[in-house]
């Protein structure tokens, strides 16, 4: 079949790899794409957003099946814009509907979501500027940490861990006041904070059926020791050692099942993946965030792991299969550790040349995604502040992280940064 990746990053470019291997996978057309994604199939310059030109591009190219990268066009309603037109209504999106889609959305939603379906997490309120003093009251009087949350979609950045309570109400001000966040900070959610060790999971769900096609650690903060600025994320690893069968069991029996009965309750048109961030408070799981979409960098690591035939897989997400898919895993540990551009996650400098990239990719079980790369006089170039991730196998996970970090050490840019003690948790 013809297929369509949606999107530019390290997420598209795993993606792309993964399905290009398939014997269903013919023509393979990622938009807009990076350098990459164009050694699998052939970028298209159409922008995430511009559901116009992707609807065009899908007719003229036949496509039978869409993956969507990221979350913007998710909760904008690409799903229903393409199944809402007898002309593309026959096309497999994978992805949410929009109203499904404020799972990740709305952390409003997705909090009233969990309290109708008695889904841990942690406890909370919500305001907006109507009801800003009792805000201002609710935060002097909670426990310290505070976690504050801007309702919508902030590129990642809506999240403040805050130490104090002038800290707290500092940012409950530019959130809600000062609009630092636009419309996504016009309600804002505030949490009581998780003490423990987060992971993701994965679920393929058809809004009925799932399968969970792996789970990884997310190392977000830009320092060695989790010290610094949050960033996107600074690398992974998978399989995760605490997640055992009894732990994973907890998971699926209070968090997983609960949340795709939830979607089949309430009637949301739901085709896509799940991730489940959660936090793992002395072996009890609870839900931090839904994602309506694989994450960055979590799909480099969690789909080199995956055995299972992934296009396959999404195809008995329309087919009415799901439940009869046998999900298998490569075995060892799987981890990937992201270069960054110099300054990240603050200012930093675009278009240098990056070398080596093809001297890691030939390393043992070593892969390399791009993800903040592009095209310049026939130079891949840096162009985002996560430039690139490199992802790497071994029988343990310690061989694992040195594995990949052989593979970036074949790689050069200038300023290039990346840590060293990804795993570290770990030995």
């Amino acid at each position: 079949m013809n297929i369509l990746i949606i999107g530019s990053g390290g997420r598209e470019n795993a993606l792309a790899w993964k399905m290009a291997q398939s014997h269903q996978s013919d023509e393979l057309y990622i938009a807009p794409g990076n350098p990459g994604t164009a050694a699998f199939g052939t970028n298209v310059p159409i922008q995430v957003n511009d559901f116009t030109a992707l609807k065009a591009l899908a007719i003229e190219k036949n496509i039978e099946l869409i993956v969507v990268g990221p979350e913007e066009p998710l909760v904008n309603g690409i799903y229903d814009f393409f199944n809402d037109d007898p002309a593309t209504s026959l096309i497999n999106v994978i992805g949410p509907s929009a109203k499904a889609a404020q799972l990740e959305g709305s952390k409003a939603f997705s909090k009233h979501f969990m309290q109708r379906h008695k889904i841990p997490t942690a406890a909370y309120a919500e305001f907006t500027i109507d009801n800003y003093e009792a805000g201002l009251t609710y935060i002097s009087n909670h426990s310290l940490p505070i976690v504050l949350k801007a309702d919508g979609l902030a590129a990642g950045k809506g999240v403040i861990i805050a130490q104090t309570h002038a800290a707290a109400l500092a940012s409950f001000k530019e959130m809600l006041q000062d609009k630092q966040f636009g419309d996504a900070s016009s309600k804002v959610v505030i949490e009581q904070f998780l003490e423990g060790i987060e992971v993701s999971v994965f679920a393929l769900t058809d809004g009925k059926n799932y399968q969970i096609i792996g789970h990884a650690k997310d190392y977000k903060r830009i320092g060695e020791g989790d010290t610094g600025l949050n960033t996107g994320g600074m690398g992974c690893v998978s399989p995760v050692p605490f997640m055992d069968d009894a732990f994973m069991q907890k998971v699926v029996s209070s968090i997983i099942q609960p949340t795709i009965n939830g979607i089949q309750k309430e009637g949301l048109v739901y085709k896509g993946f799940v991730f489940f961030g959660l936090m793992n408070c002395s072996g009890i799981p609870y839900v931090i965030e839904y994602n309506c979409r694989l994450g960055d960098p979590e799909t480099e690591v969690i789909l080199p792991r995956l055995q299972t035939d992934l296009v396959s897989l999404l195809a008995a997400t329309d087919n009415g299969t799901l439940e009869d898919v046998n999900i298998q895993y490569h075995e060892g540990f799987f981890a990937t550790v992201m270069a960054v551009s110099a300054g990240y996650p603050g200012a930093y400098p675009k278009d240098l040349a990056i070398q080596g990239i093809e001297l890691a990719a030939s390393l043992p079980e070593t892969y390399v995604f791009q993800a903040g790369t592009g095209f310049q006089e026939n130079l891949v170039v840096t162009k985002g502040g996560r430039v690139l991730t490199v992802t790497a196998s071994g029988s343990q996970l310690t061989t694992a992280v040195i594995n990949a970090q052989k593979g970036l050490s074949k790689i050069q840019f200038e300023g290039m940064y990346f840590r060293k003690d990804i795993g570290y948790e770990f030995p």
